[in-house]
C-alpha cells in the first residue's frame, strides 16, 4: 500500500528547529524523524511513499537527493577511498513521490492535493509524520479490512501527565481526575483510508473534522486501540525524549531491529 505522509506543517512549537529545517527533518540520532517513520513502514513492506510538502519542502527534497546510505549502514571502502561496497541498504527499494501541497494547507487539503497519486489504490496508509510508535501496522490493516470502515485511525494514551477538570456553571470545580484513570485516548496520527474517503471530503475540509463527522453518522469510522509505545513530537522536550530513547539503544519504534 502507498503511504501518504503529511510533511508540510509549520511546526510552530518546534521553533528551536523549525526556523532552520521543516519539522519532519528534525533529527533523531543521525536521521530525521520522517526517515524513522518511513523506515518503520518499510519494515512492514510499505515502501511507496507520497510526501505532502509545504513549509521548506525544498529541504526535504534535497535531503533525499543527497541521501548517503553509508551513514546508517555498514560498508567496505577500497580503491583508496574511491570504491564503496554497501553491506546493507535503507532506501534502495523505496519509491518517493514529492508533491507541493501548499504552505498553509490543512491536512484535508493536502490529502486532496495528492488524490491523483493514490488513484487506483483500493486503500492506502497515511500519517501526520510527527510521531513515532511500535504499533503493528499489519494488525491495524487487518482490523480495518475485517470491518466496513472507510477510515481507521490508531488511538493511543497520551504520554503526558495531566488532570481532567469538570467545572459547574457557577465555576465550582466538581471533579479532578487523572487522565490515565479516565482512559482518555487521542488520535495517534496513523491512518488506514479507503479510496472512498474522497467521497466524504469537500474543498477546504480538515480530514478529522468534517469528513470524519460524515463517516461517524454512517458508522464507517473505526479506531484501533494501541496501548504500546507512542510519542508525538510537538515540542523540543518531546524531541529530546525521542533522542534519549534512540541514544539508549532501545528505541521502541525501531521494529526493524527487534526481529519482528
Amino acid at each position: 500500500m502507498k503511504v501518504v505522509l503529511f510533511c508540510g506543517g509549520l511546526g510552530l512549537r518546534m521553533r528551536e528547529y523549525s526556523d532552520q529545517v521543516p519539522k519532519p527533518m528534525v533529527p533523531i540520532g543521525y536521521r530525521p524523524v520522517v526517515w524513522h517513520l518511513m523506515r518503520y513502514y518499510a519494515h512492514y513492506g510499505h515502501t511507496d511513499f507520497v510526501l505532502c510538502l509545504g513549509h521548506q519542502g525544498d529541504v526535504i527534497k534535497q535531503y533525499f537527493l543527497d541521501y548517503s546510505e553509508t551513514i546508517s549502514n555498514d560498508f567496505v571502502l577500497s580503491g583508496g577511498g574511491k570504491d564503496v561496497e554497501l553491506l546493507s541498504t535503507d532506501i534502495d527499494s523505496w519509491t518517493i513521490t514529492f508533491v507541493d501541497t501548499g504552505m498553509r494547507s490543512s491536512i484535508g487539503e493536502r490529502l486532496m492535493a495528492v488524490r491523483e497519486h493514490v488513484a487506483g489504490e483500493e486503500r492506502f496508509l497515511a500519517n501526520y509524520a510527527d510521531g513515532l510508535s511500535d504499533v503493528d501496522v499489519d494488525a491495524v490493516v487487518a482490523q480495518h479490512e475485517a470491518s466496513d470502515a472507510v477510515a481507521t485511525f490508531v488511538t493511543v494514551v497520551p504520554r503526558q501527565s495531566f488532570h481532567l477538570v469538570q467545572v459547574a456553571d457557577d465555576n465550582r470545580v466538581t471533579c479532578v481526575s487523572d487522565a490515565a484513570e479516565a482512559d482518555v485516548r487521542i488520535n495517534g496520527g496513523f491512518f488506514v483510508l479507503e479510496q472512498g474517503i474522497f467521497d466524504y471530503m469537500e474543498p477546504g475540509d480538515e480530514l478529522v473534522v468534517e469528513p470524519f463527522e460524515r463517516l461517524m453518522k454512517e458508522s464507517r469510522l473505526y479506531a484501533y486501540r494501541h496501548d504500546g509505545f507512542w510519542a508525538g513530537m510537538d515540542t523540543f522536550k518531546d524531541r529530546q525524549t525521542l533522542e534519549d530513547l534512540f541514544q539508549s539503544g532501545a528505541a521502541p519504534w525501531q521494529v526493524w531491529d527487534d526481529g519482528r
